[in-house]
């Protein structure tokens, strides 16, 4: 078995622990699939009850997208170690969005994608949180704020490297998994998309809105 499918097997378990489903459980003895969305990340945490609870569940699902890069990354040596970190950063967002221990019903990977690319591009992933927290702030849109955030990270890694000389990789894995994560998220807030279009989405802040709302 080679690095790269160790660092992909480790990565996607990581990404794949459902904290949001266990936190619930083990402290609210509920099934938070049950509860608004039914999704398992933070969004919906908080939504049923608990404000602690949304926010570990927030930072343990960013955590172990950003553990499962820097495991990858120290399983490999040289220049191969930005490639090995780069599929490790892919199956961590891959293991969160289809957990095998949820039968691939796992959250959105907002909150798993800021880790991974927080551990691979420090300096575009703040950017891209920059352009989350501003969107949300002008239009109270959550879900449009991640799908802005998520579309302009590789933007970031680009100008990183064109205007500052920052280079954080450009081999064909590095730059598959740059394009491929945010392509997940979006697909995930596929329902979020429409329902901007047709100007039923919820803002943050509605109490009303009870479904489909979960972004992480």
């Amino acid at each position: 078995m080679t690095v790269d499918w160790i660092a992909a097997i480790i990565s996607y378990l990581l990404g794949s622990i459902p904290f949001g489903y266990l936190l619930v459980l083990l402290f609210r003895k509920q099934d938070i699939r049950q509860t608004g969305s039914g999704n398992i990340g933070a969004t919906n945490v908080l939504r049923s009850g608990s404000r602690w609870l949304g926010i570990l569940t927030l930072l343990l699902d960013l955590g172990k997208g950003f553990v499962a890069v820097v495991i990858a990354r120290h399983l490999a040596t040289g220049s191969h170690a930005i490639d090995t970190a780069s599929i490790g950063a892919l199956f961590a967002v891959v293991g969160h969005v289809f957990p095998i221990w949820l039968r691939g019903k796992g959250g959105k990977g907002v909150a798993t994608a800021l880790g991974v690319f927080l551990a691979l591009a420090p300096l575009a992933a703040l950017s891209s949180v920059a352009v989350f927290i501003v969107t949300t702030w002008i239009t109270r849109y959550v879900s449009l704020a991640s799908i802005l955030a998520a579309t302009s990270f590789p933007v970031w890694v680009w100008l990183a490297a064109r205007v500052l000389g920052v280079h954080y990789g450009h081999g064909p894995i590095f730059v598959a998994s740059i394009f491929l994560v945010p392509a997940m998220i979006l697909i995930k807030h596929k329902k979020n998309a429409q329902r901007l279009l047709h100007g039923t989405e919820y803002r943050f802040g509605n109490k009303d809105a009870e479904k489909e709302s979960s972004i992480v």
